[in-house]
C-alpha cells in the first residue's frame, strides 16, 4: 500500500509540475500529498525556487515529512526539523520548497552570526550609509521561506531577535521601518491610505512568509541548547535517518553491480553504530548519508574490501580509544564485513588520461586492484594532466602509491580529508594528486579564530570609500574549478566549519552579499526553465559552481578522549571520505632520504632511522612525544645538513631537532637512553669544539664563521642592517656558525631559549656580519592573522592597508625577525606554515604571496617572494614560568631549531670582563659561580626563575659605573623580586653566601680572634763569633747513611669529586676564608694537612687521612677535589688494631707538584707520590 501511495503522489506531483509549466504555476494548480492539498502561486523570482532536489524515487518516510510540513504551512506555523547530522533535513526542506514553488532565503548560522546578518546590514554607497535588508527581512516582506540551518551553532542571544517576527510577524528595523503582520496591515489599509502607512514606515509582512529551522539535538551533539522562548515558537519534527527499508532500496538502486547481501550487511553495520547503545559506548554516529558514496565506489569496484571502505567513511582506528575500536571490530565481525587474509585494495594508479579539448573536465583513471586494471572516470582540472609537482619533488613509495589510488576512488564520488601526523607528507601527496589530474591548487591555511567570513567573503573598502565584499580563495576556486587544500581543519571551530556543509553536500552556497552559487546541473536547469542567458543570471547574482571543483582537507589525528582535540565530531564525519596518511616505514623513508639527499652518509641514515622508528613504535608516552620532533620533514633536514657537513655529529643534529636542552627530565633521559641504545654517541669533536676559539673573519667580501663561508651581502637599504654592541665569546660564535650552516642550506631559523640569554643580540650580530637588512615584528597576545600580514590605517577618510614588516621582507628579500613568537596564539602563527613550507600565503586584503614566478601567469594581486627572503623566529622555551604558547610544539618541525643557552662560565666571564674592565676579577668570578648554580637549580626544577646573563651584565655595568657601591647592595637589583617569597629567599641567601656575596651582612658582623698584647722586650744576653783568620780548621759532623729500597712506580687510581666551596666571609668578617666538606668515611681520621703553592695565583691543599690511608687534594679556588686510595700501599697491620698515622710534605722546585707521605710507625716506609702521575690532565 505504501509503495502504491508514493507512486500516486509522484504522479500527482509530476502532473502538477507539468500544469505549472516552466517557471511558475498558474492559479488553481495544486499539490496534493495524501489528504493534504496546497494551492500553488506563481513565484515573483523563480530563480530563487530550489530545483533538482526531488528524485524519481521518493521514500515513503520523506513523503510523510513533506505532508507534515505542508500541514504546518497551511496552519501558518513555523517548523523545526530536528535530527542527527547529515544533509537529509535540508534536502527535505528544499524538496518541499521545490514542490510548492516557493522562493527560499537560506542562511547557515555559525558562532559568528550577528543580528546584522539576519535583519539589516549597513553598506556605504557613494559616500552615504544605507541599510540593506538581509535574509529574514527579505523573506518576510517578499513572502519567501526563511531556512535557518544550524541553530545550535549561533551564540545564545542572537536568535531572540527573531522572536517577535516568529510570533506576531512584527519587527522593528534599524532604518526606522516597522514590519507589521499581513492582517494588521490590511486592517490599517482599510482605514488609512497607503501613502500614510508608508509615511509611518510600516511594511507589510507577507502571509506566505514561513520559517523552516534545521538543527541538531543538544545535548547529544555539540552546541548551544535552544532558548525556551524561541523553542516554544516552533513546531518540531524528528527527521531521523531514512528507515532501513527505504535506505536499502535507495542503495540497491545506486549499486546495481554489488551483491545485495553486501549492501544489506553494510547498512546493518552502519545502522548499529547509530543506535542508542552505541551512543552510550561513546561511539560517534556513523555517517549514514555517506553510504551512497561508498556504494557508488563498490559499484565500480565490486571486488573492493568493504572493511577498507568503512575506514574511509568512519576512521575508527584513529577516532576511537581501545574500547571503541573493540566495539566496532565486534560489529564488523557480526555482520561478516571483516577482511579476509588478503583484502582487495587499490594498490597504484597505472594511468591517468585526460580528455583534451573536451569541456566535460573528466579524466580516465586506471587503477590496479586485485591483480587487474580497472578504468573509471573522475572529475579533472582545467590544466593539462600529469604535470609534475616539481623537479624530483615527489618520491613514489608503495604506501603513497596506495594512498593516491584510494584518493582517486574517493575523488570519483566525494570530497576527502587526509589525516596524518605533522610532517608526514600530507601537503606533498595532495599536490601530487592535483598535478596528476591537471588541477590548479588553492592552498587555504585555516586557523582557530577564523570566522565564517574569512572562509567565504570578507568586507573591504573601495578607493571611493564604498564597502564591498571580496570572495575568499574557497569561493574563487569553486567558480574556477580548482582543487582547494584546506590545511588544518582540526584547528577551526567545528561551528565555523559547519557553514561549508551545504557547499560540500549539495554544491550550493549563499554568500553574504546575496550571491547564490548553484551546482552545475541545477544552474543549467534554471537557465533552461527560465530561458535566461548566463549574463542575465549573473546580473541576478547567480553563478554556477564548476563541476571540477573539489576540496581536500588536511588534518592532524584527533586525540581520543580529549575534549579540545577531538575535532572529528559526527557532523564532520558526513563531510568527507577520510584517508589516513601513515608515517613511512623504514625502508620507504630510507629510499626517500637517499633520493632527496643522495650524498648523505649511509651509516648515519641507518642509525637515524633506527632511532626514529624505535621512538614511533614504543608505548612509552615520553618517547612518543619525541617522535613528533623527528617527522619525515625533520629527518630530511638533518640529512641535508649531514650531507653538506659530514664531520658533524649525528647526536648533535638529533639533540638540536628535539631541542633536548629544554626537554623535561623524563623526556630528556628517554632520548638519551634511546640514543645510546641505537649506538649514537656524542662525538669528542663536539666537546673539543666548545674549547677551541672559532675564527670569525671577513676577507675580500667573504665571511668565514668557523667552517661556514658566505659572501657578504650588498644591500640597498643599509640603514636596516642592525649594528649592536656585541662582545665575542666562544659559545655565541659556535651558535652563529650553526645558524650560518642552516642559513646556507636555505632554512628558516627558530631560536628558542630562556629570557636574557642574548637571542636578539646574537641575531643582530649575525645579520650585521652577513650585512643583511632586517624587518622586525614583535608578537603579543592580541596579534591577529590580519595584523601579522597588514596594518590598517585611515587616510583621507579611506581605510588603507599598509604592508606589515612580513610583506615588506617578502617583497624586498630582507630577513624577517619575529620576536616573542610564543606570545601570540599558535592558531595565528600557524599561518606561517604555508609561507615556510609551500612558499604561498594569502594576505587578508586578498593579495597572494607566491614563491614560484612561473605560477603567476598574469594573475592579479600576486607578490613573488624574493629569493633572499628568510625568517628568523625567536621564542622562549615552552613550559613554566614562561607564560607563552608552545610555538616549538606547533611549528617546530618547519624551522631549523637552535637552543640558545646562557654562555658557559668561561665565555660569560670573558664577556663580563669586557662589560666591567675595572670590576675586580674575584667579584666577577663570584657572580659567574653564583648565577651558574642558580641556573642549575632552575634546570632541576628547585626554583622557577631561570636567572640569565642579562641580569649579571646589569650588575656588572652598575659596579663599573659606581665602583664604591657594595656588591651586596647591587645584587639586590635582581633578587628583590623574590624578597617576599620566604622559601625562595632562603635558597638565594644560602647560595649567595656560599659564593661569598655578603647579602644581608651588617657592618657590625666582624668576628676576629681576641688580641693579647706582647710584653716589652728585655735584654737577655749576647753571643760573640770569633773570626779565626786564615786557620783552616774544619768542623766534623758525623753523618749516618742507610740503604733504602725504592719500589715502584705504582699506578694509583685518582677519583674526582665535586666540591661545594663555601665562602666563610659572606655574612661576617672572620679569619676563616672558606670551608669545604670532604667525603670522608665514618671511621676516617685526618692525620695531616699541608698547603703548597702551585703557581702564582693558585694554592693546593693536601689532606692525608688514615683508617684507611688516603690522600685528598684540591685547588683552593677549584670546583673539584681529588681522592687517592692508598690502602694497598699502607696495609692494615697484621694482628693488631693499629692503623698507621701518616704525615704529608709537598716538595718544592724542581719537584713541585709532588708530595711525600711518611708513615710514622714504620720509619723505613717513605713514599714519594708524584702528583703529575696521578692527576688527570686539565
Amino acid at each position: 500500500g505504501a509503495a502504491r501511495r508514493v507512486r500516486l503522489l509522484l504522479g500527482q506531483v509530476a502532473a502538477q509540475r507539468r500544469t505549472a509549466g516552466g517557471g511558475g504555476g498558474g492559479a488553481g494548480d495544486r499539490v496534493i500529498i495524501g489528504d493534504v492539498s496546497f494551492k500553488l502561486k506563481a513565484p515573483k523570482n523563480p530563480e530563487l525556487v530550489p530545483g533538482n532536489y526531488i528524485s524519481d524515487t521518493l521514500a515513503q518516510s520523506v513523503t510523510q515529512h513533506l505532508r507534515w510540513i505542508m500541514q504546518k504551512d497551511l496552519l501558518g506555523q513555523d517548523v523545526f526539523l530536528i535530527g542527527p547530522p547529515g544533509p537529509l533535513r535540508r534536502s527535505i526542506a528544499m524538496q518541499y520548497l521545490e514542490l510548492t514553488k516557493r522562493e527560499v532565503e537560506y542562511i547557515a548560522l555559525s558562532r559568528d552570526t550577528t543580528e546584522t546578518d539576519l535583519k539589516q546590514r549597513r553598506e556605504i554607497r557613494a559616500g552615504t550609509a544605507y541599510y540593506l535588508d538581509q535574509c529574514a527581512v527579505r523573506a518576510a516582506t517578499e513572502g519567501r521561506i526563511l531556512v535557518l540551518e544550524g541553530l545550535e551553532k549561533a551564540e545564545r542571544n542572537v536568535l531572540p531577535v527573531l522572536n517577535n517576527l516568529l510570533e506576531n510577524r512584527e519587527m522593528q528595523l534599524e532604518d526606522g521601518r516597522f514590519l507589521v503582520s499581513a492582517e494588521r496591515y490590511d486592517k490599517l489599509l482599510k482605514e488609512h491610505k497607503k501613502a500614510e502607512l508608508d509615511a509611518w514606515k510600516l511594511v507589510r509582512v507577507s502571509e506566505d512568509f514561513r520559517v523552516i529551522a534545521l538543527g541538531l539535538p543538544v545535548p547529544r551533539y555539540l552546541g548551544n541548547p535552544l532558548d525556551p522562548p524561541l523553542r516554544s515558537r516552533f513546531q518540531a519534527r524528528d527527521v531521523y535517518y531514512l528507515p532501513f527499508k527505504d535506505h536499502l532500496a535507495l542503495l540497491y538502486h545506486i549499486g546495481s553491480n554489488v551483491a545485495t547481501e553486501r549492501i544489506s550487511q553494510l547498512l546493518s553495520f552502519a545502522t548499529t553504530l547509530c543506535t542508542q547503545e552505541s551512543s552510550a559506548l561513546g561511539l560517534p554516529d556513523f555517517p549514514l548519508d555517506s553510504l551512497s558514496s561508498a556504494v557508488k565506489i563498490l559499484n565500480t569496484f565490486p571486488m573492493m574490501s568493504v572493511q577498507h571502505l568503512i575506514h574511509w567513511l568512519y576512521p575508527y582506528e584513529i577516532l576511537l580509544g581501545k574500547e571503541g575500536k573493540t566495539a566496532v571490530e565486534d560489529a564488523l565481525k557480526r555482520f561478516e564485513l571483516r577482511d579476509s587474509t588478503k583484502p582487495s585494495l587499490p594498490t597504484r594508479v597505472t594511468n591517468v588520461r585526460k580528455k583534451e579539448n573536451d569541456q566535460s573536465f573528466q579524466a580516465d583513471v586506471t587503477v590496479h586492484i586485485a591483480g587487474k586494471d580497472v578504468t573509471f572516470q573522475v572529475p579533472a582540472g582545467t590544466e593539462p594532466a600529469n604535470r609534475c609537482s616539481g623537479p624530483g619533488d615527489f618520491i613514489r613509495t608503495a604506501s603513497h602509491e596506495q594512498l593516491l589510488a584510494g584518493m582517486m576512488l574517493s575523488h570519483m564520488v566525494k570530497d576527502m580529508c587526509l589525516i596524518g601526523a605533522k610532517g608526514c607528507g600530507k601537503t606533498v601527496v595532495a599536490k601530487e594528486f592535483s598535478a596528476a589530474l591537471g588541477y590548479d591548487t588553492e592552498s587555504f591555511m585555516l586557523y582557530q579564530d577564523m570566522t565564517a567570513r574569512d572562509l567565504l567573503q570578507q568586507r573591504y573598502t573601495l578607493p571611493n570609500g564604498d564597502t564591498a565584499w571580496r570572495p575568499s580563495p574557497l569561493v574563487t576556486a569553486a567558480l574556477e574549478g580548482k582543487l582547494v587544500i584546506l590545511d588544518g581543519i582540526h584547528r577551526v571551530n567545528p561551528g565555523t566549519l559547519a557553514i561549508l556543509q551545504r557547499l560540500i553536500h549539495d554544491r550550493e552556497m549563499t554568500l553574504y552579499d546575496g550571491t547564490i552559487l548553484l551546482r552545475q546541473d541545477r544552474y543549467e536547469k534554471l537557465k533552461e526553465d527560465l530561458q535566461l542567458s548566463d549574463e542575465n543570471l549573473q546580473q541576478r547574482s547567480i553563478f554556477p559552481i564548476h563541476p571540477s571543483f573539489r576540496i581536500i582537507a588536511l588534518a592532524e589525528p584527533p586525540v581520543a578522549g580529549s575534549t579540545t582535540q577531538q575535532w572529528l565530531v559526527p557532523e564532520l564525519l558526513t563531510f568527507f571520505l577520510f584517508h589516513y596518511v601513515k608515517p613511512l616505514n623504514r625502508r620507504e623513508e630510507m629510499r626517500v632520504i637517499h633520493e632527496k639527499v643522495p650524498n648523505v652518509p649511509s651509516a648515519a641514515v641507518e642509525q637515524l632511522l633506527k632511532l626514529t622508528h624505535k621512538l614511533r613504535e614504543t608505548q612509552d608516552p615520553q618517547a612518543q612525544s619525541l617522535a613528533s620532533s623527528l617527522s619525515t620533514r625533520q629527518l630530511l633536514r638533518i640529512c641535508r645538513r649531514l650531507s653538506h657537513y659530514p664531520d658533524e655529529s649525528l647526536c648533535h643534529s638529533i639533540n638540536k631537532a628535539c631541542l633536548s636542552r629544554f626537554l623535561p627530565n623524563l623526556a630528556a633521559s628517554a632520548l638519551h637512553k634511546n640514543l645510546l641504545d641505537c649506538g649514537i654517541h656524542a662525538s669528542p669533536a663536539d666537546t673539543e669544539k666548545t674549547d677551541e676559539s672559532l675564527s670569525c673573519e671577513i676577507n675580500s667580501g667573504i665571511l668565514r664563521l668557523g667552517a661556514a663561508v658566505i659572501p657578504v651581502h650588498n644591500p640597498k637599504e643599509k640603514m636596516k642592517v642592525p649594528d649592536v654592541l656585541f662582545y665575542e665569546n666562544k659559545q655565541h660564535a659556535l651558535l652563529m656558525e650553526n645558524m650560518l650552516k642552516d642559513f646556507l642550506l636555505g632554512e628558516h631559523l627558530l631560536l628558542v631559549g630562556n629570557q636574557g640569554v642574548g637571542k636578539n643580540k646574537v641575531v643582530d650580530r649575525f645579520l650585521h656580519l652577513l650585512n643583511r637588512p632586517r624587518e622586525y615584528l614583535q608578537l603579543h597576545r592580541d596579534t591577529t592573522v590580519q595584523s601579522l600580514t597588514l596594518q590598517t590605517s585611515v587616510k583621507d577618510g579611506l581605510v588603507v592597508y599598509e604592508d606589515s614588516p612580513l610583506v615588506k621582507a617578502v617583497q624586498l628579500g630582507h630577513i624577517l625577525v619575529i620576536d616573542e613568537a610564543d606570545k601570540a596564539p599558535t592558531n595565528v602563527t600557524c599561518i606561517l606554515k604555508t609561507l615556510v613550507e609551500s612558499g604561498e600565503m594569502i594576505l587578508s586584503d586578498g593579495r597572494r604571496l607566491i614563491a614560484n614566478p612561473a605560477s603567476v601567469r598574469g594573475r592579479k594581486n600576486v607578490i613573488v617572494i624574493h629569493p633572499d627572503f628568510r625568517m628568523i623566529v625567536l621564542a622562549n622555551r615552552p613550559g613554566f614560568p614562561f607564560l607563552g604558547n608552545d610555538f616549538f610544539g606547533t611549528l617546530g618541525d618547519i624551522f631549523s631549531c637552535h637552543a640558545v643557552d646562557n654562555p658557559n662560565p668561561d665565555s660569560e666571564l670573558a664577556m663580563l670582563r669586557q662589560y666591567g674592565p675595572e670590576v675586580p676579577e674575584p667579584v666577577l668570578q663570584k657572580l659567574v659561580a653564583a648565577f651558574g648554580e642558580l641556573r642549575s637549580l632552575a634546570d632541576q626544577g628547585i626554583i622557577n626563575y631561570p636567572y640569565s646573563t642579562r641580569e649579571v651584565v646589569n650588575i656588572v655595568k652598575h659596579l663599573q659605573k659606581f665602583p664604591t657601591e657594595g656588591l651586596a647592595n647591587v645584587v639586590r637589583n635582581v633578587f628583590d623580586f623574590d624578597s617576599y617569597n620566604n622559601e625562595m629567599r632562603e635558597i638565594l641567601i644560602r647560595i649567595l653566601h656560599k659564593h661569598g656575596i655578603p647579602i644581608g651582612a651588617k657592618p657590625t658582623s666582624v668576628l676576629l680572634a681576641k688580641e693579647f698584647p706582647l710584653p716589652d722586650p728585655k735584654f737577655m744576653g749576647y753571643w760573640k763569633v770569633n773570626q779565626l783568620g786564615n786557620t783552616q780548621q774544619k768542623f766534623l759532623c758525623p753523618i749516618e747513611t742507610r740503604r733504602t729500597d725504592v719500589k715502584g712506580p705504582l699506578y694509583i687510581n685518582v677519583q674526582a669529586f665535586p666540591m661545594e666551596r663555601h665562602e666563610a666571609r659572606s655574612l661576617s668578617f672572620t679569619e676563616e676564608h672558606a670551608f669545604w666538606s670532604l667525603p670522608l668515611n665514618e671511621v676516617n681520621l685526618v692525620c695531616d694537612v699541608a698547603v703548597a703553592q702551585e703557581n702564582e695565583t693558585e694554592n693546593v691543599l693536601y689532606v692525608a687521612t688514615c683508617n684507611p690511608v688516603s690522600l685528598y687534594f684540591m685547588g683552593l679556588s677549584g670546583a673539584n677535589g681529588y681522592y687517592v686510595d692508598l690502602y694497598d700501599i699502607f696495609p692494615r697491620t697484621v694482628g693488631g688494631i693499629w692503623q698507621p698515622l701518616v704525615t704529608v710534605a709537598p716538595l718544592g722546585n724542581p719537584l713541585r707538584g709532588q708530595v711525600i707521605l711518611h708513615e710514622e710507625q714504620v720509619e723505613e716506609d717513605v713514599l714519594p707520590v708524584s702528583r703529575q702521575s696521578v692527576l688527570p690532565r686539565k
